[in-house]
């Protein structure tokens, strides 16, 4: 096995990892009240600030949420699977889909102060280095 291939290999775990605990975060979230669905999300402030009355529509949002968080996992841990096996299309959705789905957390959350480094911020490393591990394999396996 060449570097590149365990490049990919060591990717491929990343997504799956990334993509389990967002269909998990995602279940969460579509079965939490919503001022649960808040602290969950927003884990670094303090939940007696969330317990509140929410509209109707706002736990729809929060819903949606959820889901986007199924969806994601879900695609990336396709992916991931399917990266282990050498495909490389599955390496650019895992990188559009788990990459920009972390780009918004880190912007909104991790910049805005309202989580914790676990699991969240730990999370956007594990796109990142998945993101930037493939790179490399892809740039070994054009130099070969």
């Amino acid at each position: 096995m060449n570097n590149s291939s365990i490049l990919l290999r060591v990717t491929s775990v990343l997504w799956i990892v990334w993509g389990l605990v967002h269909m998990l975060a995602g279940v969460l979230t579509l079965n939490n009240a919503t001022a649960q669905k808040f602290a969950g999300i927003a884990d670094a402030v303090d939940p007696a600030s969330l317990a509140m009355d929410y509209p109707a529509a706002v736990a729809a949002i929060t819903n949606q949420h959820g889901f986007n968080l199924l969806w994601f996992g879900v695609v990336t841990l396709i992916c991931g699977v399917l990266i282990w096996r050498g495909r490389w299309p599955a390496v650019w959705l895992a990188a559009i889909v788990g990459g920009l789905a972390d780009l918004g957390y880190f912007l909104f959350l991790d910049l805005g102060g309202f989580v914790n480094f676990v699991p969240g911020t730990v999370m956007t490393l594990v796109s990142g280095s998945a993101i930037v591990l493939s790179v490399i394999a892809f740039m070994q396996q054009r130099r070969a």
